[in-house]
């Protein structure tokens, strides 16, 4: 794929970082949004992401294609234009709250599963009685699942690989989850979208999307739906992106390019980028 129009791939991480420097025009957003008030936990991540990218933008080194991990998509799809950063902060804020609010009133969690077999976690959770699903498939090794206490630890006690609890207020990107999500596709078409400057892998099936309208479904979608990194990094390969770079603190989705074997990517932080 040497004349590959997709060279390079920003990429947006989700929940799990710790948000870094806000600074610019991203700081001026979110001090308009909060008030000056403390900043939420979604809004510090995204912030941090979109200070990344502008950065990187600044510097003369722009992505040929973006895709996010869950809350990242939000990042992406402000990088690619589709939304202004006034709106994707208010969108982030509101999403933050309404995941927190559905979180506390049908209470559940989230377990990360490192070197578990997906068909046997699919086929263990289609068996238990409860609500809980495969959240992330983020890696060909490493998988999340999300749900009620009770359903996750039945499915989890006959399941090889490590299990590792995740620190989360919600069991995010399953049913327990309707009611935020249902809140947030109003908030969605309240919204005005435009064409985006460059294309977006959407993170539930990792489709090309190039369209304005696309996008807004995918967002509609995500909050429910599992997130398949597994689908976005085999797109980036199939158009042929060689090098990835993550514009967060922590480096996680560059970390996880090791567990896909046979695939040669130039995986770096932003911050590697612009030492």
């Amino acid at each position: 794929m040497g004349d590959s129009i997709y060279r390079r791939a920003f990429v947006f991480p989700g929940q799990g970082v710790v948000g870094g420097e806000v600074a610019g025009e991203v700081r001026k957003a979110v001090e308009k949004a909060t008030g000056g008030k403390e900043t939420p936990y979604q809004l510090s991540v995204f912030a941090s992401s979109m200070t990344l990218f502008y950065a990187l933008v600044g510097a003369g080194y722009s992505p040929d294609v973006v895709a996010g991990h869950s809350l990242g998509e939000y990042a992406a799809v402000c990088a690619a234009g589709v939304v202004s950063l006034d709106d994707a902060v208010r969108l982030v804020s509101e999403r933050d709250r309404l995941m927190n609010e559905a979180g506390a009133g049908r209470p559940g969690g989230m377990v990360a599963l490192i070197g578990a077999d997906a068909a046997a976690v699919e086929e263990a959770v289609s068996g238990v009685s409860g609500t809980v699903v495969a959240a992330n498939f983020n890696t060909p090794r490493q998988l999340v699942l999300s749900g009620e206490k009770a359903a996750l630890d039945k499915v989890t006690e006959g399941l090889k690989g490590r299990k590792v609890p995740l620190e989360v207020a919600g069991a995010f990107h399953s049913p327990l989850m309707e009611s935020a999500a249902e809140r947030m596709e109003k908030l969605l078409d309240a919204t005005g979208f435009s064409e985006p400057d460059f294309p977006v892998v959407g993170a539930t099936d990792g489709t090309l999307l190039t369209g304005a309208a696309s996008v807004k479904d995918a967002l509609k979608r995500q909050m429910l739906a599992p997130v398949r990194w597994v689908d976005v990094i085999g797109r980036f390969d199939a158009l042929g992106v060689r090098e990835i770079v993550e514009c967060g603190e922590g480096g996680t989705l560059v970390r996880m390019l090791r567990d896909f074997k046979g695939l040669d990517f130039d995986g770096r932080k932003a911050t590697e980028v612009l030492a």
